[in-house]
């Protein structure tokens, strides 16, 4: 193949970026997924459950105990789940404070019958068997 070799390096970088994005896309796809099913556990009040679903990290991070406690803590007060908004999934390997991996870091817009705005934070990992599972949770 003939052509100026510079055009030809964009055009392979073009492309291996397009496919990355793909990539992207699908891992944002099956870590929302994973969200949504861990946030019904949380929602259901099955906390002891969502521990048991999260990420390999998460469990070493925090015992079943005291997550169970912590959750119903700050969950509790707040009463059901009014409305759940994606605001917005960003796949990244490197978070603040944990191992390189791949995350997708995913906000959603969340209205409790008892705070009627709130921001969640869940971030799904690609846990070591390959499964999407939530290593962390925040409500802000």
């Amino acid at each position: 193949m003939k052509g100026n070799p510079w055009i030809l390096a964009a055009v392979g970088a073009l492309l291996l970026a397009a496919a990355a994005a793909r990539a992207d896309d699908g891992a944002e796809k099956e870590a929302q997924e994973a969200a949504r099913f861990w946030l019904g556990l949380v929602d259901s009040g099955s906390y002891a459950e969502s521990w048991k679903q999260a990420s390999s990290y998460f469990k070493k991070q925090v015992t079943e105990e005291a997550w169970v406690a912590a959750v119903g803590a700050v969950r509790g007060p707040f009463g059901k789940v009014v409305s759940r908004r994606l605001r917005e999934a960003r796949y990244t390997t490197a978070l603040p404070g944990a191992p390189d991996g791949e995350y997708v870091v995913i906000l959603f817009d969340t209205s409790f019958e008892a705070k009627k705005t709130s921001v969640e934070r869940v971030t799904p990992m690609k846990d070591k068997d390959g499964v999407w599972r939530v290593s962390g949770y925040q409500i802000q």
